[in-house]
C-alpha cells in the first residue's frame, strides 16, 4: 500500500501510541503475527516520513513476518561465563593465523593503500575482518529487514532498533546493495565487516570507485570503510594495541584493572618487562594493566589504540583477540604462557553461590545476581588479601571451593 503524504502527519500521531501498545502486549503475552503486522503498518508511515521512499518501504516489507527465530537469539542467555582463555582459543586458531598471514599478503597492496590514507595498519583490518566474519565465509543469511523489524516490534530495545532499520531502508534507498542480498546477522549487522546500517551510512567508503558502497562483495570497500570507522573512532596513528608483559614476584595485583594509565618508564620501575624478559620500550605511550584471567597470566600493557578496538566492540577479550591475531598475521609469538588445566567457565549459579558466601561471610557484594561486576570483584579481591591468596579478583572454580571451605571452618568453629 502506498501512502499519499497529506496522509503522513495525521497517521503518525497513531505510531507512538501504536508503539507503546503492541510494546505492552509482548511485554505482557507472546507477540502474534497480527500484531507484528499491526505495528508495522504504522512504521511503514514513520520510515516514509524519515524520507525512505514509499516504493522501497513497500518493496522491503513485502514479504516479512515476525521472526521468532531472531526473538529467541536475543533473550538468549548462556547458561556459562566465557573464560579469556575459552574466548581467545576459540578467536585465534592456528587455521585463522594461517590464513590471515595469506590474505595479509594477499591484499598487501590495497591494505597498504587504506593504512596510508587512515592511518590503520593492514593487520589490524585483517584481524577484524577474521573475527567479524572469518574473513568473509560467513555474513550472516537472516534478512535484515526482517530482523530489524522484529527488534523494532519487540518491547525491550525498541527505539535503538527502529533507527538502524530506518538506516538500513535508506541504504537500499540509494540502491547500494539489492533487496533479496541484503543479509547479515540476527541483530543486522551487515557485511563482511559486520556494521549496523547506521554505521554503514556514517562509516562506509566507496573503496573501489564504481559508485556504490558493496561491503558484501567489495574488499576494497570493506577495508576502506573498516579504515575510516577506526580513524573515526580515534586510532592512534604509529602506535600498537599493547603488548604482552611479566610481572615482578608480589606485584600488587589491584593495579592490573586495566584503568590506571602510567608512563612506560613508571611500569619499568615497578619491575614489568617484557614477555621475553627484555626491559620495556621508552618510547611509547602510557599504558594501563590488564589482567583478563587469574594471577597465573598472561598480563598485558595496553595503550589507547586498545580503547579504540573497544569502542568497535566493548569487550576486553574481543580488543585482546584482534591485536593479539594482529601480532601473530606478522609472525609475533605466541603467548607466553599456557591455559591452565582448571581454567573452566562459571555457570550462573556457580557465580551466584561465590556471591553468596561472600555476603554470608560479611563482604560487600551488592546482590548474588551471578553477574561479575565491579561489586564482586571488589569483594573477591578483599576476601584473597585477608586470605593470603593472589589478589586477582577473579571468580573461578578455586575461589567457589576455597570459599566453601572457609564457610564451613566458620559454622564448624564454636
Amino acid at each position: 500500500m502506498f501512502y499519499p503524504i497529506r496522509a503522513l502527519h495525521k497517521l503518525l500521531i497513531l505510531i507512538t501510541l501504536s508503539s507503546v501498545s503492541f510494546g505492552v502486549a509482548a511485554a505482557q503475552s507472546q507477540p502474534t503475527e497480527v500484531e507484528f503486522q499491526q505495528w508495522l503498518q504504522t512504521f511503514k508511515l514513520k520510515a516514509i516520513a524519515a524520507g525512505v521512499s514509499p516504493k522501497t518501504v513497500n518493496h522491503a516489507f513485502a514479504h516479512i513476518h515476525l521472526n521468532r527465530k531472531v526473538l529467541q537469539l536475543d533473550r538468549y542467555q548462556p547458561e556459562f561465563s566465557q573464560t579469556f582463555w575459552g574466548y581467545l582459543n576459540r578467536a585465534v586458531t592456528p587455521w585463522r593465523i594461517l590464513q590471515g598471514r595469506h590474505l595479509y599478503q594477499q591484499h598487501r597492496q590495497l591494505l597498504d593503500q587504506v593504512a596510508r590514507q587512515y592511518g590503520v595498519p593492514g593487520p589490524f583490518l585483517v584481524a577484524f575482518w577474521g573475527l567479524e566474519t572469518n574473513y568473509g565465509r560467513y555474513t550472516g543469511n537472516i534478512n535484515t529487514i526482517e530482523a530489524l523489524a522484529t527488534l523494532s516490534f519487540d518491547f525491550r530495545r525498541s527505539q535503538f532498533f527502529q533507527t538502524e532499520l530506518i538506516e538500513a531502508l535508506k541504504i537500499l534507498d540509494r540502491g547500494d546493495i539489492p533487496f533479496e542480498e541484503m543479509k547479515g546477522s540476527w541483530a543486522g549487522a551487515v557485511g563482511q565487516s559486520q556494521f549496523m546500517p547506521s554505521n554503514v551510512l556514517r562509516y562506509a567508503v566507496d573503496g573501489d570507485g564504481d559508485g556504490k558502497i558493496d561491503l558484501w562483495h567489495s574488499l576494497a570497500d570493506v577495508f576502506y570503510s573498516m579504515g575510516n570507522f577506526l580513524n573515526q573512532l580515534g586510532w592512534h596513528k604509529g602506535e600498537n594495541w599493547g603488548r604482552e608483559v611479566k610481572l615482578p614476584a608480589n606485584f600488587d595485583l589491584s593495579l592490573a584493572d586495566g584503568k590506571s594509565q602510567k608512563p612506560l618508564s613508571e611500569w619499568a620501575r615497578m619491575g614489568l618487562r617484557l614477555a621475553d624478559g627484555r626491559p620495556l620500550p621508552q618510547t611509547e605511550p602510557q599504558a594501563a594493566l590488564l589482567l583478563p584471567s587469574d594471577y597465573r597470566g598472561p598480563f598485558f600493557l595496553v595503550y589507547p589504540n586498545f580503547y579504540v578496538i573497544k569502542r568497535w566492540n566493548n569487550s576486553n577479550n574481543y580488543a585482546l583477540a584482534v591485536g593479539y591475531l594482529a601480532d601473530r598475521i606478522v609472525g609475533g609469538p605466541p603467548l607466553s604462557v599456557q591455559r591452565p588445566k582448571d581454567d573452566k567457565a562459571l555457570n550462573k549459579q556457580q557465580m551466584q553461590a561465590i556471591q553468596s558466601h561472600l555476603l554470608q561471610l560479611g563482604y560487600p557484594v551488592g546482590q548474588a545476581d551471578g553477574i561479575a561486576g565491579n561489586k564482586t570483584r571488589s569483594a573477591i579481591r578483599q576476601y584473597q588479601q585477608q586470605h593470603h591468596l593472589p589478589a586477582d579478583g577473579q571468580p573461578t572454580l578455586r575461589l567457589l571451593k576455597h570459599l566453601q571451605q572457609t564457610k564451613d571452618k566458620t559454622h564448624d568453629s564454636p
